[in-house]
């Protein structure tokens, strides 16, 4: 297989990811809302039809390659947010919580560091959707 159909296969895999992670905001967005609520975070309802947007936007982004460096800030700019509110296991005292909370925020890193390696694909990526528009 050639490294642009592998690079495709695994922008599809990790667009899709975030793409569905925004849609089930808006199709749980009372359940969501509930747990950010219990989080303590402020205006839980648009909290997560904010990160929902987040989530769609960027993850349309990378799945097409429309404007992939955009998308990248978006998702950054989720991940950071939610790992440091939503996951900060270290202020946990429930050994079960502190270990769930911490497989997430870890798995947000790992997703933030994914990120941060897009950024060295140079723009336009290999079989992206331009839209006809210009290339920042």
């Amino acid at each position: 297989m050639t490294a642009v159909a592998l690079f495709l296969i695994g922008r599809i895999l990790f667009g899709v990811f975030f793409l569905a992670s925004g849609l089930h905001h808006f199709a749980d967005v009372h359940n969501m809302s509930a747990y950010a609520r219990s989080k303590g975070t402020p205006a839980p309802w648009l909290a997560v039809i904010a990160t929902g947007v987040l989530l769609i936007a960027g993850g349309a982004s990378i799945l097409l390659g429309a404007y992939p460096i955009l998308g990248i800030v978006l998702l950054g700019v989720f991940l950071v947010g939610v790992s440091f509110v939503m996951h900060a296991f270290w202020a946990l005292r429930d050994p079960q919580q502190r270990a769930a909370e911490k497989v997430h925020f870890l798995k947000n890193m790992a997703l933030l560091g994914a990120l941060l390696m897009f950024l060295l694909i140079p723009v336009p990526w290999p079989l992206s959707l331009h839209f006809g528009l210009p290339v920042p």
